[in-house]
């Protein structure tokens, strides 16, 4: 079945997550998704973290359903044959450093002359404007300058990054959003425009109400570790059998409910507790309780009584539980897909959302470097083989050209140049 966004051709010219990301989410409802990579290493994502002989993991997942194909873009030839695929596509997503593209030759302005109704997607550490636009920028910086770090820990200790690319990743969502405003657009009045995002911007709306807190109260929020600000019961607490369950109550029903699960309704009579306003107020002291009463149960037990009762709680799942539990198994949530390169099925997480008429399907993982030279470079832009083969693209698969490690995470990728030019 094709896709909801079957038709709509892309040009991924991004490295490492954030843009990538974005381009996976289209590719996902059946976007043609064309990846270019530097010739010999590729994206650097092929040697990020963990590798099965020498192939990255997470390449596999970020770059699903994508092509690939191999130029250079410090060469003429690199440059030509982007402006050949630019010229015959909807969306070009770049992530490289504000003015990279204009010095290769292959900015906005150029390709839409190419393609007027060129939609352009370009993410920056710090956006294509402002004081910072120079800065090179990665998710780790943007969790902090966005203000996430800062509240992020527990209160006698240090700001904490989170443990996977929250930065990348919800900027991966809000770009493949705000590329979908655009083709909209171009649909209803013919016109092409440049997307402007900086990786920091997503997160610093998601995070809360601090600016609006700060602006009107001269509030700065602090680190309270699991807990939020604005709502209480809300933290994770250990279980008998040293499991770790959490729960929310930021609902009066919820928190009665909570209360008579765990067998503890004195705390509902508890004038300390007797709305969000004064649990917020006395939150050492419900959080104790509540630790308490947690405590007399095993994980499966107190998962069973929460059930039953409907309550408000969760168990702290780690990625082997995951993949254990039946309601994740009946939603599909993780799905197995045969790869070529490494001849067995990988196990990846499915497409987001589920359309009834027109769903996403991962039809293929990343694929091999270069796989789609020949299908790109020869059939559709009719380039001389020699003359590819003088520029160092290889055209055909010449086997197994896999990096093997005894390691199980790959080398660290050379530094090429034009490294410092991507972002995140």
């Amino acid at each position: 079945m094709e896709g909801a966004l079957a038709g709509v051709k892309v040009l991924d010219l991004s490295n490492f997550l954030a843009a990538p990301m974005s381009a996976m989410f289209l590719a996902d409802f059946g976007a043609d998704v064309l990846k270019v990579e530097r010739p010999g290493k590729g994206d650097e994502v092929r040697y990020w973290g963990e590798n099965k002989e020498g192939v990255g993991l997470y390449y596999k997942v970020i770059n699903r359903n994508k092509k690939s194909v191999t130029l250079d873009l410090h060469t003429p030839l690199g440059v030509e044959a982007v402006k050949r695929l630019a010229a015959d596509v909807d969306i070009v997503i770049e992530n490289y450093r504000t003015g990279t593209l204009e010095k290769w030759g292959l900015g906005y302005d150029t390709l839409k002359d190419l393609n007027p109704g060129l939609i352009m997607l370009r993410i920056t550490g710090f956006g294509q404007t402002g004081p910072y636009r120079d800065r090179p920028g990665f998710g780790t910086l943007a969790e902090a300058y966005a203000g996430y770090a800062q509240i992020s820990g527990h209160p006698d200790g240090p700001p904490l990054l989170p443990g996977f690319g929250l930065a990348d990743s919800t900027t991966g969502v809000m770009a493949a959003f705000l590329a979908m405003v655009a083709l909209a657009e171009k649909r209803r009045s013919g016109r092409g425009q440049y997307i402007d995002l900086a990786i920091y911007e997503t997160l610093l709306t998601l995070i809360g109400p601090h600016v609006i807190n700060f602006d009107q109260l001269g509030l700065v929020q602090r680190r309270e570790g699991s807990r939020l600000p604005f709502t209480a019961p809300r933290n994770t607490y250990r279980t008998r059998d040293d499991k770790w369950v959490t729960v929310g109550g930021s609902a009066q029903s919820a928190f009665i409910n909570i209360c008579e699960t765990l067998e503890i309704p004195e705390l509902v009579r508890d004038p300390r507790f007797s709305d969000n306003r004064q649990r917020l107020r006395h939150v050492q002291a419900l959080d104790e309780a509540l630790q308490a009463a947690i405590a007399r149960f095993d994980l499966d037990d107190l998962l069973a009584r929460s059930a039953a009762r409907r309550c408000t709680m969760s168990p702290v799942n780690d990625v082997a539980q995951i993949f254990a539990d039946p309601h994740i198994r009946e939603r599909g949530n993780i799905r197995a897909v045969y790869d070529d390169e490494l001849g067995c099925e990988l196990r990846m997480q499915d497409v987001v959302g589920k359309l009834s008429a027109s769903p996403g399907a991962i039809r293929h993982p990343g694929p091999r470097l270069g796989q789609h030279n020949r299908e790109i470079l020869v059939e559709r832009l009719g380039y001389d083989e020699a003359e590819l083969a003088r520029a160092g693209i290889v055209l055909d698969d010449p086997g197994d050209t896999r990096t093997r490690t005894s390691a199980g995470t790959g080398p660290a990728a050379p530094h090429l140049e034009g490294d410092d030019d991507a972002a995140a």
